[in-house]
């Protein structure tokens, strides 16, 4: 075991992501790759967050009862922006079976469309990954604030 740990090789995949490659004792077999993820920036949940809270409270929404909700898809959002330079929507990582999954993200990210706040956001109010949510939405809560302490907290142990 520590002989194959020790002849793997980790390489960087993405200015965010790393792969451990592991050879093999045959040709036939292809490597082992395995992907980490790496978290988002603090910079990043921070400029996150704020907007967050600033978009609440200019769209006259609020944030889920459950802060939990809040804190994954804020740290989504920062993570997203830190490795595609903005912040896709973050919700096919959380809600997989409801929501959209992207088969391209950097193309998604390009073109716009999910882009927090996402068109059906800004035209509709609707936020399919729970950030914003209309004061008659049965998980709405009552703030518009949520401080990075609370993320924190909220995210420590995923």
């Amino acid at each position: 075991m520590i002989r194959a740990l020790q002849s793997t090789t980790m390489t960087m995949t993405t200015p965010r992501s790393f792969a451990i490659v592991s050879p093999t004792t045959s040709p036939s077999r292809r490597p082992l790759l395995v992907r980490a993820k790496v978290e988002p920036t603090e910079k990043s949940v921070e400029i996150m967050r704020k907007f967050s809270e600033q978009y609440a409270r200019k769209s006259g929404t609020y944030f889920c009862v459950d802060k939990g909700v809040t804190s994954v898809v804020i740290k989504g959002l920062a993570e997203h922006k830190d490795t595609l330079g903005a912040p896709l929507c973050p919700c096919s990582l959380l809600f997989s079976l409801c929501c959209r999954h992207y088969d391209d993200k950097a193309a998604e990210a390009s073109q716009g469309f999910w882009n927090c706040p996402c068109v059906p956001m800004r035209e509709r109010k609707e936020c399919h990954c729970m950030l914003f949510l209309t004061p008659d939405n049965d998980f709405a809560g009552t703030d518009q604030t949520i401080s990075s302490e609370e993320i924190k907290e909220a995210t420590a142990y995923m």
